[in-house]
């Protein structure tokens, strides 16, 4: 008989195209390790009470891996009940067969290493050690060419935050966010993970790149007049710049600037010892 699931269960707040910015950025920037297999294996852990979320993330990774299997793992019995309700609905007309839902935790009760594994609002009521302890264990459990996707986003989606980490650890993070609506991008910090979130200290990488980061937004306030998307992208190029880590331009360049996004070196957030 199968143990229990490893994990808690969440609040399960989930709605249509929250993480609608997370999957397009996985599709666009992470191919290779989404075609690293003949059979890859993405999961989507704690998609929460509606499916939704993981029949997107089907939909749009499938056009770059039309092999692709997505698996949706929940802790809770009657989430995973949605998704069987959902599949059993579509079914008929033959969609999504590649795609199921399965009780399960941080374990991943799949029967293959997964080249994906977004984890999206999940870590969010764990301590810090434990979220530590939650990211080396999916980790673990990749592909030699998987990724471990692992964040937070605001109930719309408009602001995100999140880390990719491959079988040796963490890579990079993304900071993402609807530019109209973002006064500063210190704004952002409340979507830190949960292994930064109390980081955001004096003395910490952590806030020394959001208080420079801020101080190039304010540098580039003349670049308003051409609307917040030409601020930002000032922003992000006097950042590059600027700090001491990041010293070569952001990853993926102005294509993924102009929306609203930036990608760092890890180095340039990871806490110090302690």
């Amino acid at each position: 008989m199968p143990g229990r699931p490893v994990g808690e269960v969440t609040r399960g707040t989930t709605a249509p195209n929250r993480l609608r910015r997370i999957d397009l950025w996985i599709a666009a920037t992470q191919v290779r390790a989404l075609r690293a297999t003949a059979r890859p294996l993405a999961v989507d852990l704690g998609y929460g009470a509606s499916p939704v979320t993981t029949v997107e993330l089907y939909s749009r990774l499938r056009v770059v891996s039309p092999r692709l299997e997505v698996v949706g793992i929940e802790i809770e019995p009657d989430r995973v009940r949605a998704g069987e309700e959902f599949l059993a609905a579509v079914r008929p007309a033959g969609d999504y067969g590649d795609l199921s839902f399965r009780r399960g935790g941080f374990e991943l009760p799949v029967d293959r290493p997964p080249v994906l594994v977004r984890a999206f609002n999940v870590l969010r009521q764990y301590d810090e050690a434990a979220a530590w302890k939650a990211w080396d264990g999916l980790r673990s459990r990749l592909a030699p060419e998987g990724v471990l996707v692992e964040g937070t986003c605001s109930e719309t989606g408009r602001r995100a935050v999140w880390v990719t980490l491959g079988p040796e650890g963490p890579r990079t993070i993304t900071f993402a966010a609807h530019l109209p609506s973002l006064p500063r991008p210190s704004e952002l910090a409340e979507r830190l993970p949960k292994t930064l979130i109390h980081r955001n200290v004096p003395g910490e990488p952590v806030h020394a790149l959001l208080t420079e980061f801020d101080r190039c937004w304010a540098v580039a306030a003349p670049q308003s007049v051409f609307g917040p998307r030409a601020r930002w992208i000032e922003a992000v190029t006097l950042l590059a710049r600027s700090h001491p880590v990041v010293t070569r331009p952001p990853l993926g360049g102005r294509t993924r600037w102009r929306l609203g996004e930036v990608t760092l070196p890890w180095s340039a957030v990871g806490p110090t010892a302690g």
